[in-house]
């Protein structure tokens, strides 16, 4: 059994998320992709991230009727700052004998020198990385690895069905009374304005529903 793991603050989820994890289980044979929202984020502000359980909230309602995506509550559980490590070790512990995929945009090998145990990430599982739009092309000369991991890991970039979301964007949309419909899932936006996340108010601009 494959499984992937597609970790994030999902701040909120959104459809490029969803695409990402889809193409990543079609391209990499995937059994599940599980999708995994982030206690503290390592490498990002903290500034605006909604509570953990608003985010488990999201990323439940965006999967819960999906056969092949699925929510794990590991690094949340697990609380403190999230480092892919040990939410490889908890996902080892708690599927033995299961292949590990990492999912990762390719606006994250510039970074992976500063994370933690970074070989012990590489060796705990395969790494699938997916070119994110609107950001240059990775080259080996920008991943500051030992060798091969460089070469190996520039050569391994796939080109899915990306579209240009971001998590701050829609968040931007939402604190200035814009329309975010068509950027997250319905079920994710009906969370979003009845509980007021983003600065949401009930004021703002109404969002139509599924049937309007």
């Amino acid at each position: 059994m494959r499984v992937g793991i597609l970790g994030g603050s999902f701040n909120p989820i959104h459809f490029g998320h969803l695409i990402l994890a889809l193409d990543a289980a079609e391209k990499g044979g995937l059994d599940r992709v599980f999708l995994t929202p982030c206690a503290t984020p390592p490498h990002k502000p903290r500034e605006g991230l909604a509570d953990a359980r608003h985010r488990i909230a999201m990323v439940d309602r965006a999967v819960r009727d999906d056969s092949v995506l699925a929510l794990s509550v590991v690094d949340v559980q697990r609380g403190g700052i999230t480092y892919t490590v040990d939410t490889l070790s908890d996902f080892r512990r708690r599927f033995p004998g299961v292949e590990l995929v990492l999912i990762l945009g390719s606006d994250c090998l510039r970074e992976l020198h500063t994370w933690r145990n970074i070989y012990a990430v590489l060796e705990f599982s395969e790494v699938m990385v997916f070119q994110r739009p609107g950001t240059p092309a990775v080259t080996p000369e920008d991943i500051h690895l030992k060798p091969p991991w460089p070469e190996r890991l520039a050569a391994a970039i796939q080109h899915g069905h990306l579209i240009e979301i971001s998590s701050s964007e829609i968040r931007r949309r939402i604190a200035t009374g814009q329309s975010f419909r068509y950027f997250v899932p319905d079920s994710v936006a009906a969370y979003i304005m009845q509980v007021g996340l983003y600065g949401w108010k009930a004021s703002d601009r109404s969002e139509p529903t599924r049937d309007d």
